[in-house]
Formats: structure tokens, sequence, C-alpha cells
């Protein structure tokens, strides 16, 4: 049986609620992409395409606006979080962590106190089953 620590998790990251109109979103995302990969614990980043969008999001050639994946071992959330919270400090993003028995958890932060509290229920979701 692997550990918690080993153990992959799968991040969503919406930029959605930055209120950009769709290219600067596109340009948003295509920048944030690389940078996300280069994230230490990372293992895999990718756009999400449309079979995999959740409801009610508005899409281009084939990916949906402002949404990405990240899949990163549970160890390294915190390191993702950090990366997240000096980008987007003082702006409203979605994040939503899935482990790896199915649980799901969406954190909203829009502050550098916010990504804290985030980061802090995020831990505790994944480490109480």
């Amino acid at each position: 049986m692997q550990m918690a620590t080993e153990s992959e998790v799968e991040v969503t990251i919406s930029l959605a609620e930055l209120g950009l109109d769709e290219e600067e979103l596109q340009k948003q995302v295509e920048n944030l992409l690389p940078q996300l990969k280069e994230v230490d614990g990372v293992e895999d980043a990718n756009l999400v395409t449309v079979e995999n969008a959740p409801p009610n999001t508005k899409s281009i050639s084939g990916f949906v606006w402002g949404l990405l994946k990240a899949q990163i071992k549970a160890a390294k959330i915190p390191t993702l979080f950090k990366f997240l919270s000096d980008r987007f400090g003082n702006k409203p993003i979605k994040i939503g962590v899935k482990a790896p028995d199915g649980r799901e958890l969406t954190v909203e932060a829009s502050s550098r106190e916010e990504f804290e509290f985030a980061l802090q229920k995020a831990q505790d979701f994944l480490n109480n089953k």
C-alpha cells in the first residue's frame, strides 16, 4: 500500500473567475501551463479537454477556457499553492483537488490569506479519509 504522501492528486485550476475576455483568459492559461509543469512535484499538466469539461463551461478548439489540470504528488500540494499564490495572490481563482480515492474538494482564493486557508483545507481533506 502506498503512503498518502506518495500518492498523486489531480488538481484543477480555473482562471475563469479573473473576469478576463476569452482571448486574455487563454493567454493567461497558455503562459501558466509551462510554468506549472516546472513546479516541484507536478508530474503532468495540461489544458482541460472539452470531453472532461465541467458542465456550463465555454470551450475553444477542443479545450475549456481558463481551465488547467495537473497531476501532483500529494506531498507537494503546498509547493503548488505557493506557486499559485505568488501569481494570483490578489485575484480570484478556483482550485479543485481530487484525492486518489475519488473524493473531491473545491476551494476558492482571492488573497494570500485565502490561499493559506485553502491550502490548509486541501491538506486536511487529503489527510482525512
